[in-house]
């Protein structure tokens, strides 16, 4: 029987991540508590979601029960925003009686996608397209190292005929370096099913990256988060993706050191969705017109093609912010409809693989 893998974020939790959701949150508290007394210079990244309303409460909360010192609050604006979150961050200060700062990136949305590419179903997907198609690496090598006895030796041959292009040449044959298989980690083509097929059979008609994050998210943080020695983000387990894998320096995840010698808090790490519906109903907590009248579920980058509700969302956002679903369609559209016809080729070959187990089941 296989062994089902959980990684050290399951396994190696904090006791209080299995409370329930009145002591866990009573838990986040001290733990807020206890790190604003240690490092009472902080910066607190808001988006205007609901992680971040959260936060906000939940470190205001603290601050006056403690009496601890003002914590700074920063805003990244990537250039294309719903005029819900600029409405809601105004209506955060005044009602806790702080000041968020809005920080631009010196490449908006528009632009960085422009220069670099279009992200496309994931971050670690979008990463890897943009080496295969950077690094003109071919997707036959996938068969080549499925096909090889020696795999060891075929991965010890890509090297030599793609040289520094480890990562990638890993992406498309679902190996590590020392060419053993890894085919069921997120890091690899076919975490999405199928999908290696379908670029194949119908090639990428766009540059893919995920550099539009870094432009005018990451590199605006870091430079606005340099006078600070703590940073506190509103990061969750449940949010999936890379947020949900273990660090080296903790795998807590709620409170690291960074290589800069930084501390980075995330108190939320271990709330799950259920916590926070029980936290915003027990204090009242009113979200954002993005989700209490639009009807979102999550807000981020607005119309961000890596979403897979992306498309669906902007219908929902369509009667009220027009202009906002033209400015995102024009930004990320061939990453929509590239992703709508990869949707209908997975469907299909599920179905086709369906009926074929259904026949081998018939078959003396």
């Amino acid at each position: 029987m296989k062994t089902e893998y959980k990684s050290r974020v399951y396994t190696e939790r904090p006791a209080y991540a299995d409370y329930d959701s009145p002591q866990k949150f009573e838990a986040v508290k001290s733990i807020i508590a206890k790190r604003l007394r240690q490092y009472p210079n902080a910066i607190c990244s808001y988006s205007g979601g609901s992680d971040s309303d959260i936060m906000l409460h939940l470190i205001e909360t603290v601050r006056k029960t403690f009496n601890l010192p003002p914590v700074s609050y920063c805003f990244f604006n990537t250039g294309l925003e719903m005029e819900a979150t600029k409405r809601h961050i105004s209506d955060a200060e005044k009602k806790y009686g702080v000041y968020i700062d809005i920080y631009r990136p010196k490449k908006n949305i528009v632009q960085a996608v422009r220069e670099y590419g279009q992200p496309f179903v994931s971050k670690i997907m979008s990463a890897g397209l943009e080496g295969v198609q950077k690094k003109n690496i071919p997707l036959s090598i996938a068969q080549e190292y499925r096909d090889a006895e020696d795999k060891t030796a075929k991965r010890a041959e890509f090297r030599e005929r793609y040289p520094k292009c480890e990562a990638t040449i890993n992406f498309l044959c679902g190996c590590n370096s020392k060419g053993e298989p890894r085919p069921d980690i997120q890091l690899v083509i076919n975490s999405s099913k199928y999908m290696l097929d379908f670029i194949m059979e119908n090639p990428i008609p766009f540059k893919v990256s995920n550099k539009c994050c870094d432009c005018c998210k990451k590199q605006v943080a870091h430079n606005a988060q340099k006078p600070y020695d703590m940073i506190i983000t509103g990061e969750r387990r449940d949010e999936g993706g890379m947020r949900s894998v273990p660090r080296k320096d903790n795998t807590s995840m709620c409170f690291t050191e960074t290589s800069d010698g930084k501390f980075r808090l995330r108190p939320l790490y271990y709330v799950s969705d259920a916590d926070k519906q029980w936290y915003k109903n027990y204090y009242g907590l009113k979200y954002s017109d993005a989700y209490e009248v639009y009807g979102l579920k999550r807000t981020g980058c607005c119309g961000c093609s890596i979403s897979s509700s992306a498309v669906a969302d902007l219908e929902l956002i369509r009667e009220y912010e027009l202009n906002l679903v033209k400015a995102a369609w024009n930004v990320f559209g061939d990453s929509y409809r590239y992703r709508q016809k990869y949707n209908e080729y997975k469907a299909r070959r599920r179905e086709l693989d369906g009926q074929v187990n259904l026949f081998d089941n018939y078959v003396d």
